[in-house]
C-alpha cells in the first residue's frame, strides 16, 4: 500500500540521515496525529532496509526490560543484512528510558553493530528530560509541529477559511464534512488521549479537574493576554499562581498551548510577564466552541480571533524548528501582537483580521522603544494572510 506523502521536508531529512552512517540517535518529538509514525514508516518502506517497529503506547506502561526486548529483535535483523532500523515509538511511558537506550546504545556502538534507532514520542517535557539527563551528545531532534496552511493546501486541497477553522490535525480531514463529527473526534480522540495518555498518566498533577479548565480558558482566551490572578477569578478551586504556571507547563509539553512572554528587552521582566495564551492549532478553539463553520465564519469577533492564533501558531510552530523567538508586546494602551528576535534582530508583527483596532499605534510606539526593529503588517494593509501563511519565517526576519 502506497502510504500518503505527510510532512514532505521532515521525510526528506529522516531519509537523508537514515541513508548515512549511523552516527546519532534520531529523536522525533512533536504532537499526537500529526503523522511522525507516518512519516517514518514512509521513509522505512523507500529504504527497504529491515527494520522493526515497537509502540510504548499501552494501557499501562511496559517494564524496563520491553526495550531491551525491542532491541533484541532489531538485532536478529542484521543476521541477513549489514544495516537495521529499530523504532522505538513513544518510548517515554517507560520508566528510566533514556538509561536503559544509553546502555544499549553504547553497547551496540562498541560491538559494531549498525543499528539506527529512532526514538518518537509526544511529550515534549518526557521526552527532553530524558535526554538532557542521560543522552548528551547521542542524539539529533527533530521536530514535528501542527500542519502548516500550505501542507493542507497541497495535501487536501483547502482554502485558507478551512483551515483557519479546522485547523492542522491531518488525521481528521477526512470527517470535516460532518462537523459534529469532527468536533467529537478533536475532543475525545485527541484532546481527551493527550490529558490522559501524555500528561495525567505520566505526570503527579494534584487538581486534574484544575489542569482541564486552564486548557479550556487558554482556547477561551486564545491570542489574548490574561494574567494568572485574572485566572485565579474564573477558576474552580484554583490552588495559586505556581500551580498554574506549573500546569501551563505541562499543557505546552504536551503541544496543546503556548504562553508567550512579553518581550521587554530583558531576561527578568519576560519571566514576570503575564502569558499571551496561544493554542498551537485552530482546531483547539474550534472544537471547543459548539458553532458550525458558517456561524464562525460570520462572527468577526471569533474569526478575527482565528486570524490572529493561526498567524501565532504558525510563529511558533516554525520558529521551534529554526530558532526564532516568539513573544507579544504591550505597553500602556500600546500592543504589538508578535514579536520575532533572533539574536539582535527583531521583528514586530501587526494582524490587521479585522476584528479590533485598525491603527498603528502599537508599531510606532515598538518601534521608538526599540529603533533598529523591523515591522510586518498580516492582513488588510499588508502581505495578505494566504501569502504569510506560506512563507517560510525566516523569509521576513533577514
Amino acid at each position: 500500500m502506497q502510504l500518503p506523502v505527510f510532512k514532505r521536508d521532515v521525510t526528506k531529512e529522516i531519509h537523508k540521515r537514515l541513508s548515512a552512517e549511523r552516527q546519532f540517535l534520531q529523536v522525533i518529538s512533536g504532537p499526537r496525529q500529526v503523522g511522525k509514525t507516518t512519516a517514518v514508516l514512509q521513509v522505512l518502506t523507500d529504504l527497504n532496509t529491515p527494520y522493526h517497529y515497537a509502540v510504548a503506547d499501552l494501557p499501562a506502561p511496559p517494564p524496563i526490560t520491553w526495550i531491551a526486548q525491542q532491541w533484541d529483535t532489531a538485532r536478529r535483523k542484521l543476521e541477513n543484512a549489514d544495516k537495521a532500523v529499530l523504532v522505538l515509538d513513544e518510548v517515554q511511558k517507560v520508566a528510566e528510558w533514556s538509561e536503559e537506550v544509553k546502555r544499549l546504545w553504547d553497547e551496540d556502538t562498541r560491538e559494531g553493530r549498525n543499528i539506527h534507532v529512532l526514538i518518537l514520542g509526544s511529550s515534549a517535557l518526557l521526552i527532553q528530560r530524558g535526554l538532557t539527563e542521560s543522552l548528551g551528545g547521542r542524539f539529533e531532534l527533530t521536530r514535528l509541529t501542527h500542519w502548516s496552511w500550505i501542507e493542507c493546501k497541497d495535501c487536501f486541497q483547502w482554502p485558507l477559511d478551512t483551515y483557519l477553522y479546522f485547523g492542522g490535525y491531518p488525521g481528521a480531514s477526512s470527517l470535516i464534512a460532518e462537523e459534529d463529527r469532527w468536533s467529537r473526534y478533536i475532543r475525545d480522540s485527541l484532546i481527551e488521549t493527550v490529558f490522559s495518555k501524555d500528561i495525567l498518566l505520566m505526570n503527579r498533577v494534584e487538581k486534574p479537574a484544575l489542569l482541564r479548565q486552564l486548557f479550556v480558558l487558554s482556547c477561551e482566551y486564545g491570542g489574548q493576554i490574561l494574567s494568572y490572578q485574572k485566572l485565579l477569578g474564573q477558576l474552580v478551586d484554583a490552588g495559586n499562581t505556581t500551580t498554574l504556571s506549573h500546569y501551563q507547563n505541562l499543557l505546552e509539553s504536551a503541544y496543546l498551548i503556548k504562553g508567550l512572554s512579553k518581550w521587554a528587552g530583558g531576561a527578568v521582566r519576560i519571566r514576570k510577564s503575564s502569558p499571551k495564551w496561544l493554542p498551537l492549532t485552530t482546531a483547539l478553539m474550534t472544537a471547543l466552541l459548539n458553532r458550525n463553520f458558517e456561524d464562525v465564519r460570520r462572527d468577526h469577533e471569533v474569526w478575527g480571533r482565528l486570524v490572529e492564533v493561526a498567524v501565532g501558531s504558525y510563529l511558533v510552530n516554525d520558529a521551534s524548528k529554526t530558532g526564532f523567538e516568539v513573544y507579544y508586546w504591550r505597553e500602556g494602551n500600546s500592543e504589538v501582537d508578535y514579536v520575532l528576535r533572533k539574536g539582535k534582530r527583531l521583528l514586530a508583527i501587526e494582524v490587521k483580521s479585522g476584528r479590533r483596532r485598525t491603527s498603528l499605534t502599537g508599531l510606532t510606539a515598538f518601534t521608538k522603544r526599540f529603533p533598529d526593529a523591523k515591522t510586518l503588517i498580516v492582513g488588510s494593509g499588508g502581505i495578505e494572510i494566504e501569502q504569510f501563511l506560506a512563507t517560510p519565517v525566516a523569509e521576513f526576519i533577514k
